[in-house]
Formats: C-alpha cells, sequence, structure tokens
C-alpha cells in the first residue's frame, strides 16, 4: 500500500521538482500517494500541520523556526531546496528607497522568512521598521496582486514567475536578496517530528521522488517538457515559465542541486531573523535544533 503524503506549496519554480514528479510518474514509483496543494500562504500552511491536514510543508524554512519558537510544535526540517529566487520589487514610480518612506511593503506574514530579508535590505539602506506599514497578503501570487490594488502598497519580496509577471507590467526590482544579504537557505521541506518518526520509510521515499524530479528537470534534454509542466501546472504563460525554469535550473541554479540543505545559508537565516525580531541577543542557537537530515540521507544514498 501507498504512503500518503499532503502537502501544500507555493506555485513557483521552487516546487518544480514536485510538479515534475507528479506529472511523470515518480511518486507512484516510489510508492508514494502524494497530494499536491497550492497554498494561498505561510500562515495557511503552518495552520494545516498543526491541525494534521497535512504531512510535510515545502516553504521558507525560518517557518519551521518559527513554529517551534513561537508556537512551540516540534517540527524539523529534513531536506533544502532553493535559495528563495526573490527580488526586493517595487511599483513603476518608486525610483529609490527613499521612495518607500511612509508607504506599505507587502509581506507574506509579518513574521517570518522573506518579510525578514525585505526589512533587512530596507534596514541596510536607511529605512527602519517605523518608516514603513506592513500589510500581510500571503502568497507571492496574492503580493503582487495587492500592490497592483493600491499605489501606497509599494514594495513586495516577489519570486519566479511573479517578479517577471511585475517586471512585464512595469513593476522594477531593486535586486535579489541574496546579493543582498548573502547566502540564504530559503526554501526547504519540514515535519512534524513525530509523524516523520512514525513515517520514517514513507517520508525516504517522498524525499526520493523529489529528489528523482529535480534531477529530471536538472537535465537540459528535459527542459522543454520542464517548462510545459510549469507552465500547465501554474496556469502561465511559456514565456514566463521559461525564465522560471532558467531561474530555477539554469546557470544561477536557484533551486539546490538534490535538494541540500545549505548549513551555512541557514545559519545566516537564523541571523537575520535574531537581528530583525531581537528575542536571542546575536545568540543564535545550533542549527541541529531544528533539523534531521536522516531522512533525506537515508533517500540519498538509495538513489
Amino acid at each position: 500500500m501507498a504512503g500518503r503524503v499532503r502537502t501544500r506549496v507555493f506555485p513557483g519554480p521552487q516546487n518544480l521538482a514536485l510538479f515534475v514528479a507528479e506529472a511523470k510518474g515518480f511518486f507512484a514509483r516510489r510508492g508514494v500517494d502524494a497530494e499536491i496543494g497550492i497554498t494561498a500562504g505561510s500562515e495557511e500552511q503552518r495552520t494545516a500541520l498543526a491541525a494534521g491536514e497535512i504531512e510535510v510543508v515545502h516553504a521558507a524554512v525560518d517557518n519551521a523556526v518559527h513554529i517551534v519558537e513561537a508556537a512551540g510544535e516540534d517540527v524539523v526540517i529534513v531536506s533544502g531546496g532553493s535559495n528563495g529566487m526573490n527580488d526586493l520589487v517595487v511599483r513603476p514610480e518608486v525610483r529609490s528607497y527613499a521612495d518607500l518612506r511612509g508607504k506599505t511593503v507587502v509581506v507574506d506574514a509579518p513574521d517570518t522568512a522573506y518579510a525578514f530579508q525585505l526589512y533587512a535590505m530596507l534596514a541596510m539602506n536607511g529605512l527602519g521598521k517605523g518608516d514603513y506599514g506592513i500589510l500581510p497578503a500571503g502568497g507571492a501570487t496574492q503580493r503582487l496582486q495587492a500592490m497592483r490594488e493600491s499605489s501606497n502598497h509599494a514594495a513586495a519580496m516577489l519570486n519566479p514567475p511573479w517578479n517577471f509577471v511585475a517586471e512585464r507590467e512595469g513593476y522594477r526590482s531593486f535586486g535579489p536578496a541574496i546579493e543582498a544579504i548573502g547566502g540564504y537557505q530559503a526554501d526547504g521541506a519540514f515535519a512534524r517530528r513525530s509523524w516523520a518518526e512514525q513515517n520514517a520509510d514513507t517520508l525516504a521515499r517522498y524525499l526520493r521522488a523529489m529528489i528523482d524530479g529535480l534531477r529530471w528537470a536538472f537535465d537540459p534534454v528535459n527542459r522543454t517538457q520542464a517548462i510545459a509542466i510549469l507552465a500547465d501546472r501554474l496556469r502561465i504563460d511559456a514565456d514566463i515559465a521559461a525564465r522560471s525554469v532558467e531561474a530555477a535550473v539554469g546557470p544561477a541554479k536557484g533551486l539546490a542541486v538534490d535538494a541540500r540543505f545549505d548549513v551555512a545559508g541557514f545559519e545566516n537565516m537564523l541571523r537575520i531573523r535574531d537581528r530583525i525580531a531581537g528575542t536571542r541577543g546575536g545568540r543564535i542557537p545550533a542549527p541541529g535544533k531544528y533539523l534531521d537530515l536522516s531522512y533525506y540521507e537515508r533517500a540519498l544514498a538509495t538513489l
């Protein structure tokens, strides 16, 4: 009997491996009944995980840290994923960071992940938290829509395909997050520790299928099919899908090879989180508190 794994993910190429594994039957070959749904935002993902409505979350792993520290839930990060591929995107009339003073920035949730990236980039350019408003709106799709709806909603972190959609509509980029803040462990997979321990074989097989999908997507021979899979799954234009796939598996490699976890990037993420949230006075916890990569290592060893 196939092991069941339910997840809800953001609609972007950071989850290309899952979309490929779904479309090409890799989950079924590994004996996994995978349900890959689309989420409206990280708050929905965290709530669904806590309620047992999903087993695995694919999102910025800062969310896993938030769940452990703020909600007291015992979750563990089980693989890496991507560097986030985020750009700080602003409305067409915004020409400088100074133009954002008194405006509102749009975030997924105000206290995790890419919101912290945004606050850090603003702080590096002279804007403190009191210099702008914050609007929680959900995923990148919803953030872009919020920017369209009001000239006061002036900036957001957007990743593919939505940064490319915004560019086509005349929005501008102030640059990639990782160029400003350095290496960063963004997307990864995490689960409740108890579920992972009780379903270790299913989780390892799920991760094997994900890596199967990732390796397939990285193969240039499959590039045209990968673009078609992403365009179909996200219902986006082929040209936007092509740029998104290129950002993920092209020379920039937004996706980590074999979904490897970047420990140094994770430590940087923890430092940024502490600097913005100010909860530990610069003393970041040991990364191992949040990690259990044994399932990933088991998956990789059998490929």
